[in-house]
């Protein structure tokens, strides 16, 4: 079973970068099985549900090393952010029309 070690993007509710800095090592999941009856989905692995938080990269790699766990990294993209200000939205040379 294979470790994904990432830098999780914060979500859309989020304002801050509390935990944006942290990485996470988490397992791939395993086959699952549908019940027939019901359709629910459930598998027997409960290794897929542990999430393992370090607080850099090469943590989590020595970690995973030392478990003997095979792992992957992933590198988180870059942020780009668009400066913009409130009075934007009231210039004459903006493009359209600003409505509520």
């Amino acid at each position: 079973m294979t470790a994904r070690i990432s830098r999780p993007a914060k979500s859309a509710t989020q304002s801050g970068s509390a935990r944006a800095k942290a990485w996470l090592l988490e397992y791939a999941p395993a086959a699952r099985s549908i019940e027939p009856l019901m359709g629910w989905t459930s598998s027997t692995d409960t290794s897929s549900q542990v999430k393992l938080w370090f607080a850099t990269r090469e943590e989590a790699v020595a970690y995973a090393e030392r478990e003997g766990i095979a792992y992957r990294v992933e590198e988180p993209k870059p942020t780009t952010r668009r400066v913009m200000a409130y009075s934007d939205n009231f210039k004459t040379t903006r493009i359209g029309q600003w409505t509520h």
